[in-house]
């Protein structure tokens, strides 16, 4: 048996390319997005009353370099430093056999302006471009298993180091986002704090600067003995 679906919108969002995006949803609330719905689904009553709820369930597919990678049965989850072996089907690689995902997100309503029908969101976890098969409500008495076991995933990793902006940081960080709309400097803040390097990164100490992509913007940074130091944000080539 095969199965064939049409996505119902595309994610747009701040996350331009793979490196950077956080592991998990809600990792990151000051990344917002945008379902741009497809026009045959850009109707507001097939979301009546979908206001009742905060959160909804967005089913997606893995795409970019996903769709044509093949899958292996055993992956090494960034959690474990990419050192252990697990089980594809006990992690959230993206290389799988069908290359579908699933985030929890806060929803922000719908919005109709010159590019159709979309539904905002926030905590996102997902690359610009990600297309989106449904979308469910979140319902915590049923959703929510507070007496659920997480295996090797016990805990949120997050970087304690203090962030600090260089001054061409926020020189690139006022010429990108003028009036603050954008919350990058929030973002920029959020999405290091999850220490978006490699997993074996602990092996390369002498390695301490690097660079991701928000938006259009490159984002440039390093960690030094007390500090995580953002040192420029500049518009990306």
């Amino acid at each position: 048996m095969s199965f064939s679906f049409d996505p119902i919108g595309f994610i747009r969002s701040p996350y331009t390319d793979k490196f950077g995006i956080p592991r998990q949803p809600r990792l990151v609330e000051a990344a917002h997005a945008r379902l741009e719905l497809c026009p045959e689904y850009a109707r507001e009553e097939a979301f009546k009353a979908l206001e009742g709820f905060s959160h909804v369930w967005v089913v997606f597919v893995f795409h970019d370099d996903c769709l044509d990678a093949g899958w292996r049965p055993t992956v090494r989850p960034p959690r474990l430093g990419g050192r252990s072996t697990v089980g594809v089907f006990a992690s959230r690689a993206p290389y799988r056999p069908n290359p579908i995902g699933i985030s929890a997100v806060a929803h922000e309503g719908l919005e109709r302006d010159g590019n159709g029908l979309a539904l905002k969101l926030r905590g996102i976890d997902l690359l610009d471009g990600t297309p989106v098969l449904d979308i469910k409500p979140y319902v915590p008495y049923a959703d929510a298993l507070h007496d659920a076991r997480s295996g090797f995933a016990q805990e949120r990793v997050v970087c304690l180091r203090p962030i600090r902006f260089e001054a061409a940081a926020l020189e690139g960080i006022a010429q990108a986002d003028p009036d603050g709309r954008l919350g990058l400097r929030a973002l920029i803040e959020q999405v290091l704090t999850q220490d978006p390097r490699p997993g074996y990164m602990d092996r390369y100490p002498e390695r301490r600067r690097f660079g991701l992509q928000l938006y259009d913007r490159n984002i440039r940074w390093e960690f030094d003995e007390q500090y995580i130091r953002v040192l420029s944000v500049e518009l990306a080539c």
